[in-house]
């Protein structure tokens, strides 16, 4: 099976044969100006006339090469328990996609863990996936029946270069935006908007793609973020089974999730094989059990209320992460190393128990001011032992029901 990627897609790099295109644009700019700028000293009050103007046919920016490749060695999915999976799951956020800077340290704490699945291993917030990467760090794992997860990000950027081999041409970004949510997340960004026909062109060859490297869950951000008009005339169900019958194709078993937050269409829900959502945690790791987190503006859900995981499948919760010194991963960094245990042990229990999943904390990021312990850097946690946490044995303990508080 070969696998596409390109070499430099994201917006801080661009192709070679763009560079020369912007130093030739340059060149002929300087040109123009010195030309005009010298009959202007020679004679102010001569006119230039149109027919004496030299009209540069400048080159038009071509696709981005595709590179295609057929992996050395080939990671193998097994079917897999949902079940199994809310027990032994942690997350790895990144990881394929080389967050954290020390993806060696990252596949040897992997492979010394109790985990079966790396929930969004994978990821493509304001990036583009690199599956012949994923793909060379996956067969790295030596665990048998690992699952790894990929997650469809709510936020593009829409200066991207991403090659669509169907066309020939490069997938347009900014075609794929939500009405109105320019710059949402920064410069040159959007979110994008399961309305679009180009947005559902690209996810569907992404998706492929991805089965194809033998990824097994699907994570589909903010949903109501990525949804312009009313759940009923969604396109994202179409989106899902066109998901599924590759999968079928392929005989290969997946999961997909979504993160529906305050949302209770049931029927919509159940599009999805789980829900997925952070505990919203106080600084004693202590949590709610109302439907909405009482000091957050909005309603940010609490999914094990029963307003919403009556009307799921199944439902997913873990240390949420947005960047921000109260989000979870921040507040759990900057606890002490038992308030740390106590939090993990306490919360996985709860959830375990009530027949939902807790996903243990692998790698994610932090606040970027964040303070409090890290991995090897200061904006992203890690569990290794080989940096300033050092939460894997207690994490080992807690999935293999050995830890004694």
């Amino acid at each position: 099976m070969e696998f596409y990627s390109i070499e430099n897609n994201s917006k801080n790099n661009f192709p070679s044969k763009t560079k020369k295109a912007l130093w030739l644009i340059l060149f002929f700019l300087v040109f123009l100006f010195t030309f005009f700028y010298a009959q202007w000293l020679s004679d102010p009050k001569k006119i230039v006339k149109k027919e004496d103007l030299v009209v540069f046919d400048l080159p038009q920016e071509e696709p981005v090469p595709i590179e295609i490749k057929e992996p050395k060695e080939k990671f193998i999915p097994h079917n897999f328990s949902i079940e199994t999976l809310k027990t032994k799951g942690c997350v790895a956020d990144g990881f394929l996609s080389e967050y954290g800077s020390d993806t060696q340290e990252m596949i040897e704490l992997i492979n010394r863990s109790e985990c079966q699945y790396l929930h969004r291993s994978l990821e493509t917030w304001l990036s583009s996936p690199d599956f012949n990467r994923a793909q060379e760090i996956m067969v790295q794992i030596k665990k048998p029946n690992m699952v790894f997860g990929m997650f469809i990000a709510e936020a593009i950027n829409r200066k991207i270069r991403y090659y669509d081999p169907k066309t020939k041409e490069n997938f347009s970004f900014s075609d794929m935006c939500r009405d109105g949510t320019e710059n949402v997340w920064g410069e040159h960004t959007c979110k994008p908007s399961f309305e679009k026909k180009e947005y559902r062109q690209y996810l569907d060859f992404i998706t492929r793609q991805a089965m194809d490297a033998g990824i097994q869950s699907f994570l589909f951000g903010q949903v109501y973020f990525q949804e312009e008009g009313s759940l009923e005339k969604s396109e994202l169900p179409k989106i899902i089974q066109k998901m599924r019958d590759y999968a079928k194709e392929k005989n290969l078993q997946i999961m997909i999730g979504a993160q529906t937050g305050y949302i209770t269409d049931e029927e919509y829900l159940k599009n999805f094989d789980y829900i997925e959502g952070g505990v919203g945690m106080n600084d004693q790791g202590e949590i709610e059990s109302g439907p909405c987190l009482s000091w957050r503006g909005g309603c940010w859900a609490l999914l094990w209320n029963q307003k919403y995981h009556s009307l799921a499948k199944n439902v997913f919760l873990h240390l949420d992460w947005s960047g921000i010194e109260s989000d979870d991963m921040s507040r759990f960094a900057r606890m002490d190393a038992q308030t740390r245990k106590n939090t993990l042990y306490n919360l996985y229990q709860k959830f375990t128990s009530q027949k939902m999943g807790f996903l243990m904390p692998m790698l994610a990021p932090l606040y970027k001011e964040n303070g409090g312990c890290h991995g090897p850097k200061k904006k992203f946690y890690s569990s290794s032992k080989e940096y300033k946490c050092q939460d894997e044995d207690t994490i080992n303990a807690i999935l293999k029901g050995k830890y004694k508080p």
